[in-house]
C-alpha cells in the first residue's frame, strides 16, 4: 500500500487562474501575482482549521508580541538564531482570547508566524528567487517545495499543491528545456496515487487543448481522482 497522505495537486498552464483556485479556497490574497512564469516551484499548502475543539482549536490566538511587520517569532528562537525562553511558546500556545486569529508558518522559518498576508506573499517570492533565480534574464524554475502552513478558523484541514505552470516554449532568461522540467514536477506530484487532480484551465482558451485536461488524463487515464475546474468566466 501507498504511505503517501491524499492530497489535492492544482495543475493548469500559466496564467491559467491557478493561484486564484488556491486563494478562493484560503480566502486570503497571498500567492505571487504576474505574467508570464510566476510559480516557479511547488508550494506544499497545509490548511489547518482553528475552531471548536479540534487538535488546533486552542492554538488560534494570534495575540502575544507581534512586531510591526506582522510577523511572530516563539518557540525558544528567532530567525537570528537566538535563544528564546520556552515560556514564550506555551503563552501562545494557551491563549485562547481571539479565535478569529489567521497566520502562516514557513517550513525554511522556524519558529515565526506570519499574521500579514502580503509578508507571506514577498517570502513566498524572495524565497523562490534564492533557488529558482531572480531576475528578468533569470526565471528558471525548482523541484525543491516550499512548504507553508495556514491556521485559520475558516478554512477546512486539508494539503493542497499548486505547481509550475505548464507551458511549451522558454523564454528570454529560461533554460531551453523549462518545459520538459516543469512537466516532470507536474508528474511527479500527479503521479501520486493518492492525489486529487485539481485541472485547472481558464474559460478563455480551447478545451480541447487544455494543457491541464492532457496531462490529468495521461496520470489518471480513467479520471476516477480528476476535477476539471474553469476560470475566467468573465
Amino acid at each position: 500500500n501507498d504511505g503517501s497522505l491524499p492530497q489535492i495537486v492544482v495543475i493548469g498552464g500559466q496564467s491559467s487562474g491557478k493561484s486564484s483556485v488556491l486563494e478562493s479556497v484560503v480566502g486570503r490574497s497571498f500567492l505571487p501575482r504576474g505574467t508570464g512564469i510566476v510559480t516557479r516551484r511547488p508550494l506544499v499548502l497545509q490548511l489547518f482549521n482553528t475552531s471548536g475543539d479540534g487538535p488546533f482549536g486552542n492554538d488560534s490566538s494570534g495575540s502575544g508580541n507581534n512586531n510591526s511587520g506582522g510577523e511572530e517569532e516563539y518557540g525558544g528562537y528567532n530567525d537570528n538564531g537566538d535563544d528564546r525562553k520556552e515560556e514564550h511558546y506555551n503563552e501562545i500556545s494557551n491563549d485562547t482570547t481571539d479565535n478569529g486569529a489567521e497566520w502562516g508558518e514557513f517550513l525554511h522559518k522556524p519558529g515565526k508566524r506570519y499574521y500579514d498576508f502580503a509578508q507571506i506573499r514577498a517570502e513566498i517570492v524572495r524565497d523562490t528567487d534564492r533557488l529558482a533565480g531572480t531576475g528578468a534574464l533569470s526565471k528558471g524554475v525548482s523541484a525543491n517545495p516550499i512548504h507553508l502552513k495556514i491556521y485559520s478558523p475558516k478554512v477546512l484541514s486539508l494539503t493542497m499543491v499548486d505547481l509550475p505552470g505548464l507551458t511549451k516554449v522558454a523564454i528570454k532568461g529560461q533554460p531551453e528545456d523549462i518545459a520538459d522540467q516543469i512537466l516532470q514536477i507536474n508528474v511527479q506530484y500527479g503521479s501520486n496515487p493518492n492525489a486529487i487532480l485539481l485541472a485547472v484551465t481558464g474559460a478563455n482558451t480551447d478545451l480541447a487543448s487544455s494543457d491541464a485536461l492532457k496531462l490529468a488524463r495521461e496520470l489518471d487515464p480513467r479520471g476516477d481522482r480528476t476535477i476539471g475546474v474553469l476560470t475566467k468566466l468573465d
